[in-house]
């Protein structure tokens, strides 16, 4: 049993509510994951910005001082890139003005022991083990401003209790995704998408999920699509949050074996495990409360 919370907020004038918002309601599901946390934020000002691309890091403390880190990254990149390098909580963010694939390779380059839990333009993703508002708390979440907020608490089931098991799994640029259940042939996808060369940082279940999901958008499926695929492909019972740089996706097991809830009015779309972390949202009495239909992909775009 995990909790899942997410958030995306069509009118702008919310943006500086968004982890306060957030907040609120990851509170409401602490009990349906204690063990470890994660979140998932989109243009965040101080975390990301336009025109960079950042990558998220497991964990505050790296091999190299953070100042060895930038010097080395300036010198693989160019000064023009302006690397920074910063810790947020219990995550390292690098952000530099180069693609994506490039500040990447610099990274791996410097840091070979790393771990990439977020890159992308939008998004910073950070995850620890710990009680879930704890681990809000240390990373700054009830201040922060943004677009879309994506959170998670963790029951482990399926690998062991760790930050890199946490959830999000942010495996392609800003690309993250949630889930509550288990995939029961997870490891039989695991094996084939290593055949086709997907390189995988943990054993979690959830994992094998996002490098799905990625290969098939980098495939040319639209998201509605990915997921679509994904059901046919995977077995199990699950609920998946899955967010983009602009949209957000919900989608259910063919049984809806676990429970999910969605509110949507003009000015967000809100899912949460249970409507008891809706049930603060401003605007909540007039929002359009339903349960996803089994097997349904949900889209929404910002």
């Amino acid at each position: 049993m995990c909790g899942i919370a997410a958030l995306q907020l069509r009118n702008p004038s919310l943006h500086p509510q968004m982890g306060s918002l957030l907040s609120s309601m990851m509170c409401q599901i602490v009990d349906r994951g204690p063990d470890s946390a994660g979140l998932a934020v989109y243009d965040t000002p101080g975390l990301v910005s336009e025109g960079t691309s950042t990558l998220s890091l497991l964990g505050k403390s790296q091999r190299l001082p953070l100042g060895e880190i930038a010097a080395s990254l300036e010198n693989l990149l160019s000064p023009s890139a302006a690397p920074d390098v910063r810790v947020v909580g219990d995550t390292t963010l690098v952000s530099a003005a180069v693609g994506t694939d490039l500040l990447v390779k610099a990274v791996r380059e410097t840091l070979p022991d790393s771990t990439i839990t977020g890159r992308g333009e939008h998004v910073a993703v950070m995850k620890s083990v710990g009680h879930p508002m704890d681990i809000a708390a240390e990373h700054g979440l009830e201040d922060m401003a943004g677009s879309q907020g994506l959170s998670h608490t963790r029951m482990a089931t399926e690998s062991a209790v760790t930050a890199g098991g946490s959830h999000p799994f942010s495996v392609a640029d800003d690309l993250c995704l949630v889930h509550n259940g288990s995939f029961s042939n997870h490891a039989t996808i695991r094996r084939e998408l290593k055949r086709e060369g997907v390189v995988f940082d943990s054993d979690n279940d959830t994992e094998v999920g996002a490098r799905y999901i990625a290969s098939r958008l980098q495939q040319g499926d639209d998201l509605e699509t990915a997921l679509t695929n994904l059901g046919k492909v995977f077995d199990g019972f699950y609920t998946l949050v899955v967010t983009t740089a602009d949209s957000m996706a919900v989608v259910r097991d063919p049984i809806a074996c676990k429970p999910a809830i969605i509110a949507e009015t003009d000015d967000y779309v809100a899912m949460a495990s249970e409507y008891r972390a809706l049930a603060s949202l401003p605007g909540i009495e007039t929002a359009r409360i339903f349960e996803p239909e089994p097997g349904k992909v949900y889209t929404w775009s910002l």
